[in-house]
Parts: C-alpha cells; sequence; structure tokens
C-alpha cells in the first residue's frame, strides 16, 4: 500500500482522540434527563461516568503498550471498531444496565490517545512531530469542551440518544479510513505484554478511582471506601514489585523514574486535579438559582455557552503551542498553562456573581489548558524510547484521570459538606473548592519548574533526531 499523506493521517487520528474526548464530558450535563428516560435512580445514573472512567483507565496504559508491541495501526483500528460497538450499544440501550455495560466498552477509546502519540513519533517527519502532538493535544483537550457546549442543544433539539448516534457516524468514518490509508508504523517493541502487570494495574487503578467516585453516595468513612483504598494500597505494591522482577514490564519503571517523566507526571496529577473538578462543578454553578445567593439559573445549554471560551481558547493555545515549543521549549509552556489555571480559580473564587466574570475565567482557564495539554505530551514523547511512547503517555493520561479523581472528590466533600435548608450548597463551599482547585494547579506549577531543561525539550533533541523508518519525510 502506498503512504499517504499525514495529513490525512493526522485527521483521523485527532476524529478518533477528539470524539473519545468528548464522549467524557458529553453525557455529564444530561445524566438528569438518562435517569428520568431509563427510570432509574441518581446514584445509578452516576455509574455512567463511573464505568466509562475506570474502563478507560484500565485500558488506556494496557492498549498502549500493545500497540507497541503488535502494531500501532492494527490496535487502533481494533480501539476505533469498539468504540463504535460502544456507542451503538449506548443509542440502542433499552436500560440503564445495558448503557453503562456499553460506557464500559467506549472506555476502551481511552487507547486512543497513547496510540495517535506513537503514530505520530513513528511517522511524522521529525521537524513536525512537536507541532502535531500540540495540534492533537488541542483536539483532545477542545473534545472535552465541545462535549459540555453540544450537550444541551443536541437534547434539547434531538434526544439524549443522539449524544451517542452522532459519534457512531463519526467513528465509522473514522475506522474506514484508518483501515486504508493509516499506514502500521515500524518501530516495535520487543517481548510481550505482561499480564500479571497488567490485571495488578487494573486492580489497584479500580480499587482506587471507584471509591473516590463514590464516596460521596457511600460515605467517606463507610468500611466500602476504607476497604477499597487498602486494597488498591496492596495492589500497588504488588504491582511495583511484580513490574521490577519481569522481563517484559508493562510499565518499564526505569522509564517512569527518569526526571523529565515523573516531574511531568506529578504536574499531570495536580493540573488534572484542577481541570477536571471544574469542568464538573463550574456548570452546576451557573445552573444553580440565585435565589441561593450566587449562581444564574442558567438552563443546560446556556451553562454550556459559557463555557465556550473556554473551549476555544484551549484549542488556540493548543494550536500555537506547537510554534512556542520550536522557540522556548515545553517546560515553560507546562509552567505558564498550569499558572494561568492558578490565576482564573483564584479569580473565580473571589469573583464569581456576574457572568462575564465565569466567561473571563473559562477563558483565562482554557488557555492554560491548552499550554499544559501540549506541552505534558511533548515531554513525556520527547524523554522516552520511541518503543515506549505508547505506554509511557497512556500512565501520563491516566495519571492526569487519576488526579481529576481526586480533585473531584474532594472538592465535592468541600461543596456539599454544608448545606442550605433548600437543599443548595452555600456559595462559601464553592468558594473553598475554588481556591483549593487554585493551589492545586499552583503545585502543577510548581512540580513543572522541576523538569529538567534537557535537549529533548528542544528540536535539536531526541524526537528531534528521529526519522522514521520507513516513511517520507514530506506531506504530500
Amino acid at each position: 500500500m502506498p503512504r499517504t499523506s499525514t495529513r490525512l493521517t493526522f485527521a483521523v487520528l485527532a476524529t478518533g482522540a477528539g470524539v473519545f474526548s468528548m464522549l467524557q464530558s458529553l453525557i455529564a450535563p444530561a445524566l438528569p434527563t438518562v435517569q428520568h428516560a431509563l427510570h432509574t435512580s441518581q446514584s445509578t445514573a452516576t455509574w455512567v461516568m463511573t464505568a466509562y472512567l475506570l474502563s478507560a483507565s484500565v485500558f488506556t496504559p494496557i492498549l498502549g503498550r500493545a500497540g507497541d508491541l503488535i502494531g500501532k495501526k492494527r490496535t487502533l483500528v481494533g480501539v476505533l471498531l469498539a468504540v463504535l460497538a460502544g456507542c451503538l450499544l449506548a443509542a440502542l440501550a433499552p436500560n440503564i444496565g445495558v448503557l453503562i455495560v456499553a460506557r464500559v466498552v467506549q472506555g476502551v477509546g481511552g487507547a486512543l490517545f497513547p496510540l495517535s502519540f506513537g503514530i505520530i513519533r513513528d511517522e511524522f517527519a521529525a521537524s513536525e512531530v512537536p507541532g502535531s502532538i500540540s495540534n492533537l493535544s488541542a483536539v483532545i483537550a477542545a473534545g472535552g469542551g465541545v462535549g459540555m457546549v453540544a450537550a444541551g442543544p443536541i437534547v434539547t433539539a434531538l434526544d439524549y440518544r443522539w449524544l451517542f448516534w452522532i459519534p457512531v457516524a463519526v467513528v465509522a468514518a473514522a475506522a474506514l479510513i484508518a483501515v486504508r490509508y493509516v499506514p502500521e508504523s515500524p518501530t516495535r517493541a520487543e517481548g510481550r505484554i505482561n499480564w500479571l502487570g497488567a490485571v495488578l494495574l487494573s486492580g489497584w487503578l479500580v480499587a482506587l478511582l471507584l471509591p473516590l467516585s463514590q464516596a460521596g453516595v457511600w460515605g467517606w468513612g463507610s468500611a466500602r471506601v476504607i476497604g477499597l483504598f487498602a486494597v488498591a494500597v496492596a495492589l500497588f505494591a504488588l504491582w511495583l514489585l511484580a513490574e521490577a522482577r519481569s522481563r517484559t514490564p508493562l510499565i518499564d519503571l526505569r522509564v517512569m523514574r527518569r526526571p523529565a517523566v515523573w516531574t511531568t507526571n506529578l504536574a499531570a496529577l495536580l493540573f488534572g486535579a484542577g481541570m477536571y473538578a471544574i469542568w464538573s462543578f463550574l456548570p452546576g454553578f451557573v445552573q444553580t438559582p440565585s435565589t441561593a445567593g450566587y449562581g444564574f439559573g442558567a438552563s443546560v445549554t446556556a451553562s454550556g455557552l459559557l463555557m465556550l471560551p473556554m473551549l476555544v481558547a484551549m484549542f488556540v493555545s493548543g494550536v500555537l503551542s506547537g510554534r512556542l515549543e520550536r522557540r522556548v521549549g515545553a517546560k515553560p509552556l507546562l509552567v505558564t498553562g498550569a499558572a494561568f489555571g492558578s490565576l482564573a480559580l483564584g479569580f473565580l473564587a473571589r469573583w464569581h456573581h456576574e457572568q462575564w466574570q465565569i466567561a473571563l475565567v473559562s477563558c483565562v482557564f482554557g488557555l492554560g489548558i491548552g499550554l499544559a495539554f501540549a506541552s505534558m505530551a511533548n515531554l513525556i514523547v520527547g524523554s522516552v524510547p520511541a518503543e515506549q511512547t505508547g505506554a509511557a503517555t497512556g500512565m501520563n493520561a491516566n495519571i492526569r484521570t487519576i488526579g481529576g479523581s481526586i480533585g473531584a472528590a474532594v472538592t465535592g466533600v468541600l461543596v456539599t459538606g454544608s448545606l442550605q435548608p433548600s437543599g443548595l450548597p452555600y456559595d462559601s463551599g464553592y468558594t473553598h473548592g475554588f481556591w483549593l482547585l487554585a493551589v492545586l494547579c499552583l503545585g502543577a506549577a510548581l512540580a513543572a519548574l522541576l523538569v529538567p531543561v534537557r535537549r529533548a525539550d528542544r528540536p535539536s533533541g531526541p524526537a528531534a533526531r528521529h526519522v522514521p523508518t520507513a516513511a517520507p519525510a514530506r506531506v504530500r
């Protein structure tokens, strides 16, 4: 098969990753509608989000590693087909149980992130890699924003099932184009999948994320929450031991200990805590009736529109970061992105009584997300061997998700810890939550300052020296 335009390859990768990112947030504003339509309880409906989170956390690093071993294109096509099947099942789901299963299947799409970064590194010209990774990161970041903005109009004009019918058509087209035009990457890792490591990794991730996502329902002091945290600690220790002793580890701990990798992952953990939490709580804040002493009583559609500046800003800054990275390096962009997030959240904690203030915060925070997403990906890709790209970027995405779960859980405690007689949170609960998230993003900026300045952070480094062995360097 003749080699194809890297622009077409990028379009396929961006479509798949963008749809998966959109599915993360698209259903959240529609959960009350889903609960009513499928005649279920609120606690059961939240499993539509929890199942997706757990599935993505498990499959992202495992299938990222599978792509390194058996071929990134083959794995990419399989993952796209899984997302397609999950969306189709969700669109047809007759009850909440089937919808939750469908969301588990959709979660397989988390592997699209590491697979896409790996294909870019293998197939694109060295000079194009940082910019392409930045552009893809911008699409991934913007996808979450698109979900929040588009959910309201789609549900209002059509039905919540169209939140899945639309991705069915898009993912089907992407899968067909991928089969025909995306080349198989020549770079392969040696060895096999360490299934013991995969099982232990899956175990401690589920044991950690499940109580974080359900603690508000089960209670932080409940036996289930405490017991699962204890299991997570035990399984994590066993996983570290198994990976250290394995000849073919699922996640090479030596790579994870590299200064540029662990510092970037620490920044990802802290920034993810702030980012995902604000995505979870800001729409609810603006939808709160003004009779509570804050909020604007906005509809789902109106609250999505207030988030539109974030969507535009994160996409623009993500695209521009590719050009800025060549001039200043990825580390300063990560520091700046996290600092923007902290600044925006600090402003929100002090001033949130006018809608223009929410729009301004959304814009500044969006700038931070775009810069941070792109720079984190470039730092990881430029700091690990080519055959470890999928596993390393998959773990970075997972660590960001873990941070998001922690941030959302702790913010939820602050927001709902004390309620008004009407059942609505006090303004002070949101204020304390926003201050906490501002501190976490500031911590991410400080962690980013620890990232060592290496040649890998500039065009002359290892990523720039990498030349695809089976692909022309130019875009046709």
